[in-house]
C-alpha cells in the first residue's frame, strides 16, 4: 500500500506577525509535496479571507491548491480585546486545544481532513504553547515548533532556568531582579533585563500567568522534533553556534507569491494580512517617485501611540522635505477611536504638494523591494526587520514591546544598518529628531553598503544551496521519512 502523502497541520498564534510568516512556511511546505490544513482563529481566519478577497471572488478560490483555510475558536468574544495579549494567549489554549486534536483524529477517518487525507505532522508557532505539542504527541503525529522571531529572544526563552539560576529575574513572573544587562554568550547581543519579552508586554497584571505558560513551553518544546527559526545563519551566528537545536530556515518570503485570479489573471497569493493592502495606490505613488527618495513609515499591528506623538511624527515627516509614505491603522492613536488627530492642515498640505501618501495598510513586501524607498521607519517587528533587510533598506529603529527593543539591537549595535530613535526627557520622539535621523541615514553611505551586505547574506540563504534552503529541505525529508516509516508499520 503506498504511504500516505505528507499533510501538515500549520497553527499560528493569533496575531499579524505571526499568520503571515506561518502562512508563507505553508506554502513553502506545499512547494515540496506536502498538503497543509492551515488553522487559524476564526476571529483572524475572517480577517484574512476578507482582506485578500476580491469583490469579484468567491472565498472558496482563495486557496492555493495544497492549502486549506480552516477557523477554530480562540474563546474570545466578538468585541473583546485581542491586543490583550496574555488573555488571548491562555483563553487560546483553554478553547483551541480541543477542537484541533478533533481536527486530527478526524482527518483518519475520511472527514476533518478528507482534502487532503490523514494529518501527519503538526508545525506549531511556538507562542502557542505547550497545549498543541501536547496534542501532536497525544495523537501520534510528529512535531516542530517554529519561532517567527530571532534566534536570539528564543534562546532568551529556552534559558529561563539559567536566568533564575543566575539570579537574573524572579523565579515567580520573570520580572528583572536587577536593572540591568547580560550575554546568552560572550558573542550574541547585549540584553537588557528590563527589556525580555515577557517583561515589555504592557500587562503587569497578567505577567505572572504568562510566565508560567511560557515555561510550559519551554519544557513542550525540548521534546519536538525540529524547532525552526525565521532567521538566518549569518543575521545571528552566535546564538546558531550556542543553541544548536535551533534552525534556521528564513528569512521567509512575506506577501510575494501570486495566484492565478478571476478570468486567469495573476493576483496576490492568500499570505495572512488582517487589513486590506492598498497595492494599486501604493505601487503607483511609488513609481513616480525618484529612486532612494522615499521615507517608509510602517509600526505593524499592534504600536499605539498617544495623540501628542502621533502629531509629532507627522511634524516629524513633514519636517523632513523627503517623500514618505505612511501606514497609519485605524486603531494606532490611544483613545482616539479611529479619529487619528493629525495636526491642522497637514492632509491639506501633503495632498496638494504630492510629497507624501497616507494609506490604511500596505502591500509592504513589495514597497520595500521598490526602488523608489530609501529608509525604513519601523516598530523593529521581527518580520519587518528581515523585509527590510532582505530588500537592503537602512531603519529608523522605533521598537514598541516585546522582542523588538532586542531586535533594535541587532539593527542598531549588531548589524549597524540603521539608527535608533530616541526620546527627549518628556518621553516624546520630537518632530526635529525624527526629521534629522531620516537625514542621517540617508547620507550615511557605510551605513548603505553594510545594509547590502546583508541583503546578500539574506538571499543566498534562501536560495537553492544557500543555509536555509538546506535546513527547510532537511527538515522535510525527515518529516517524510517518517511517514514512509509509519505507514509501513500499520
Amino acid at each position: 500500500m503506498a504511504p500516505p502523502s505528507p499533510h501538515a497541520l500549520v497553527i499560528p498564534y493569533p496575531a499579524q506577525g505571526h499568520v503571515i510568516p506561518l502562512l508563507e512556511l505553508a506554502h513553502a511546505l506545499v512547494d515540496r509535496g506536502f498538503t497543509v490544513t492551515f488553522a487559524n482563529s476564526e476571529f483572524n481566519h475572517r480577517r484574512v479571507v476578507a482582506a485578500a478577497m476580491p469583490e469579484s471572488e468567491s472565498p472558496t478560490l482563495l486557496g492555493r491548491r495544497g492549502i486549506r483555510l480552516v477557523a477554530v475558536p480562540d474563546g474570545m468574544g466578538p468585541g473583546e480585546d485581542r491586543n490583550d495579549i496574555v488573555r488571548l494567549t491562555l483563553l487560546t489554549a483553554e478553547h483551541m486545544a480541543p477542537r484541533v486534536e478533533d481536527l486530527i483524529r478526524r482527518s483518519r477517518d475520511g472527514d476533518g481532513g478528507a482534502e487532503g487525507g490523514p494529518i501527519t505532522c503538526v508545525v506549531a508557532d511556538y507562542n502557542v504553547g505547550a497545549w498543541a505539542l501536547d496534542v501532536a504527541r497525544r495523537t501520534g503525529v510528529r512535531s516542530a515548533a517554529i519561532w517567527p522571531a530571532s534566534a536570539a529572544v528564543l534562546a532568551s526563552l529556552l534559558s529561563i532556568d539559567k536566568l533564575i539560576q543566575d539570579k537574573i529575574i524572579d523565579p515567580q513572573d520573570g520580572s528583572a531582579l536587577s536593572q540591568g544587562t547580560f550575554q546568552l554568550s560572550p558573542d550574541m547581543p547585549v540584553m537588557q533585563t528590563s527589556h525580555l519579552a515577557w517583561n515589555c508586554i504592557g500587562n503587569h497584571d497578567g505577567q505572572e500567568a504568562l510566565f508560567r505558560y511560557l515555561r510550559a513551553g519551554v519544557r513542550a518544546v525540548e521534546e519536538c522534533d525540529f524547532i525552526l527559526c525565521n532567521s538566518f545563519h549569518d543575521a545571528e551566528p552566535a546564538t546558531f553556534a550556542r543553541f544548536p537545536r535551533i534552525v534556521p530556515v528564513g528569512p521567509l518570503l512575506t506577501g510575494e507569491r501570486r495566484r492565478r485570479g478571476s478570468g486567469g489573471k495573476q493576483a496576490a497569493a492568500v499570505v495572512g494580512h488582517f487589513w486590506r493592502p492598498e497595492d494599486g495606490a501604493c505601487m503607483a505613488w511609488l513609481n513616480a517617485q525618484a529612486a532612494r527618495s522615499v521615507v517608509y513609515v510602517a509600526f505593524g499591528s499592534h504600536t499605539m501611540f498617544d495623540a501628542r506623538q502621533f502629531r509629532e511624527l507627522a511634524l516629524g515627516l513633514e519636517l523632513s522635505g523627503r517623500p514618505f509614505l505612511w501606514v497609519v491603522r485605524p486603531d494606532i492613536v490611544l483613545g482616539g477611536g479611529g479619529i487619528h488627530g493629525y495636526p491642522d492642515g497637514f492632509l491639506d498640505r501633503v495632498s496638494a504638494t504630492g510629497r507624501g501618501m497616507v494609506v490604511a495598510w500596505s502591500p509592504q513586501q513589495r514597497v520595500l523591494a521598490h526602488p523608489a524607498v530609501a529608509c525604513f521607519v519601523s516598530h523593529c517587528g521581527w518580520n519587518s526587520t528581515m523585509e527590510g533587510v532582505r530588500n537592503g533598506v537602512p531603519f529608523l529603529a522605533w521598537p514598541y514591546f516585546t522582542d523588538q527593543f532586542v531586535n533594535q539591537a541587532y539593527i542598531c549595535d549588531v548589524w549597524k544598518v540603521g539608527l535608533p530613535a530616541e526620546a527627549d526627557e518628556s518621553g516624546v520622539v520630537t518632530k526635529e529628531h525624527i526629521a534629522s535621523r531620516v537625514e542621517e541615514l540617508m547620507g550615511d553611505a557605510g551605513m548603505r553598503e553594510r545594509v547590502e551586505d546583508m541583503k546578500r547574506a539574506a538571499r543566498g540563504s534562501v536560495t537553492r544551496g544557500g543555509s536555509s534552503h538546506r535546513n527547510f529541505d532537511m527538515f522535510v525529508q525527515a518529516m517524510k521519512r517518517r511517514e514512509s516509516i509509519d505507514s509501513q508499520n500499520n
